[in-house]
């Protein structure tokens, strides 16, 4: 894998990431409820999504 290559996933995967923590942010509470989960964890739970 180039250098190139490394960087452009590392991109992606920071794109994915900031646009999962910020739809989990933003859902009805109750949704987060029905879920399992708070909304307050969004970050925590976008991170294990998109990098494991």
């Amino acid at each position: 894998m180039t250098a190139l290559n490394t960087v452009r996933t590392a991109i992606e995967k920071r794109v994915a990431y900031s646009r999962l923590k910020r739809e989990l942010r933003s859902m009805p509470q109750d949704v987060a409820i029905d879920l399992g989960m708070f909304r307050e964890d969004a970050a925590k739970v976008a991170a294990k999504a998109i990098y494991g």
